[in-house]
């Protein structure tokens, strides 16, 4: 045993680690772009401009070329007719194609055919399409490098792919470069764009997209700052052709502005502002953000209801609710200044006391308190109750009201017999 043990001859000292033996071969295959340009523009110059045999050989070469790892090089030759310096120019000694979105004809019809190419070339390899995504955001920002004609293809293009869902809206994160807003690029580039887009489409798919990657409150952005507004917005979109976004943005407009009327209420109200203070911040809100009497009644109604725990006994909250609302019937009765308010009010009255089920019986009580209170008048109350009242359990508040809807008609005929006995 210890003569085998000194007959073994001591380890050599090794290195850690592995050599691996480079081959010619893998060399060759390293990253060459010039290499994969020339394959795909001969490939291109044999289809000529049939878009049909192009969507063919780009199915058919993506067997035989990496398109995974030239994504960037094979969308920059589809759409500029070759690979793209920084800035968004054509190398001079680059070979170059004519079939390309950027050489083809500036119409609606050339730009479907080509969205089609991109379409099944995506359909086909699924993997190019957060390459085509970046392609798209990487071309956006390159918009002054291309001429005008250019940025129109491009723009009806990319509204093409958005309404058939190829692109995600978030691309549009792009326009909002400070350079390209400032020289009115990206607002040129998206009237364009969202021409094409609502063609496809219509302006409540576009609000969908939009709204989903939380770019609806961001379109004035295409704008300078000093040109933010409403005004402009509407003004440079419709003598564009485009009221329809212009009245959508106005509308989105309107909505934040009605939020935000409804939060600052609600804190005016838990501070306890006196009342003359907050009609007059409501009535700077409404002349401001063009808010009509009726909106504004349906928000005070809201935040005034919802300032306070409700009892959850049902003989309780009636008497809780009366009052409560005879405290903020001032505050109510200052955006009643219209028929059409009040019964705006009566609605939301009728509403709130269906929706939430111990305020069933306590609907008449509501109603007769803002009559004494001047909140509410005989007309619109009398209309309410003949036709303009909601399905919302009608049965059961038509049967509350009905005493006092006939003593309001007799307290009407009363007074119209009086003021003809004075004539």
């Amino acid at each position: 045993r210890v003569s085998f043990m000194n007959n073994q001859k001591p380890q050599k000292p090794t290195l850690s680690g592995q050599r691996f033996k480079t081959r010619k071969r893998d060399e060759k295959e390293r990253f060459d772009p010039t290499q994969f340009q020339d394959c795909i523009i001969q490939g291109l110059t044999e289809t000529g401009t049939d878009l049909e045999a192009v969507a063919k050989f780009l199915d058919a070469s993506g067997a035989k070329l990496d398109y995974r790892r030239y994504a960037e090089t094979l969308f920059d030759i589809l759409v500029a007719g070759g690979m793209l310096a920084p800035g968004g120019t054509l190398a001079d000694d680059m070979t170059r194609t004519n079939v390309c979105v950027f050489a083809a004809q500036e119409d609606l019809e050339t730009m479907q055919a080509f969205a089609q190419v991109f379409n099944k070339l995506i359909r086909r390899y699924k993997y190019l399409e957060k390459g085509f995504e970046d392609e798209v955001k990487k071309l956006l920002l390159f918009l002054k490098g291309f001429s005008e004609s250019e940025r129109n293809k491009l723009a009806m293009l990319t509204g093409i792919l958005l309404a058939n869902g190829t692109l995600n809206a978030s691309i549009l994160n792009s326009l909002y470069n400070e350079n390209l807003v400032k020289e009115g690029v990206s607002a040129a580039f998206a009237v364009k764009l969202f021409k094409s887009w609502i063609n496809e489409k219509d302006i409540n798919a576009v609000a969908v997209s939009l709204r989903k990657v939380n770019m609806d409150n961001r379109l004035m952005e295409l704008f300078p700052a000093n040109k933010q507004s409403v005004e402009h917005f509407s003004k440079y979109f419709t003598e564009a052709g485009l009221k329809e976004l212009s009245e959508y943005v106005r509308n989105q407009q309107s909505i934040g502005a009605r939020k935000e009327l409804q939060k600052e209420l609600q804190e005016q109200m838990s501070r306890g502002d006196p009342f003359k203070d907050i009609i007059l911040y409501v009535k700077e809100e409404m002349k401001k953000n063009n808010i009509s009497e009726q909106t504004v009644v349906t928000i005070i109604w809201s935040s005034v209801m919802s300032t306070v725990e409700w009892n959850k006994k049902e003989e309780l909250v009636a008497e809780q609710a009366i009052k409560h609302l005879k405290q903020y019937s001032p505050l109510l009765a200052a955006f009643t200044t219209q028929g059409q308010s009040e019964l705006t009010l009566l609605l939301k009255i009728q509403e709130y006391c269906y929706d939430n089920i111990h305020f069933m019986k306590a609907f008449q009580k509501i109603v007769v308190l803002f009559y004494k209170a001047e909140v509410l008048s005989e007309e619109p109350i009398l209309k309410w109750y003949k036709d303009a009242h909601l399905a919302k359990g009608k049965s059961v508040f038509l049967e509350q009201m009905k005493k006092f809807v006939e003593w309001l008609k007799n307290a009407e005929e009363g007074k119209q017999q009086l003021s003809l006995q004075m004539v």
